[in-house]
């Protein structure tokens, strides 16, 4: 019977971690999300010669939004 209940105990101790990785992996696309369109909202507050003296052009602003958030994809 104990043996029964160290492997029932392990059992919910690994679906708990893995509910807990879940939740803290769905916060941080949410938090990543957040920055993204934070990023792209200030980026597009931006003039074109604002944009020009940082080297970008205004058709760029998603894709830099997106490489600072996220990173580049190889």
């Amino acid at each position: 019977m104990t043996y029964t209940t160290e492997i029932n105990r392990s059992a919910t101790k690994v679906l708990g971690e893995d509910i807990s990785a879940a939740v803290y992996a769905a916060m941080q696309r949410i938090v990543d999300y957040r920055l993204y369109r934070r990023t792209i909202r200030e980026l597009s507050q931006l003039g074109a010669h604002d944009l020009a003296d940082l080297g970008l052009h205004r058709s760029e602003i998603r894709r830099v939004a997106r490489e600072t958030v996220y990173g580049r994809r190889s």
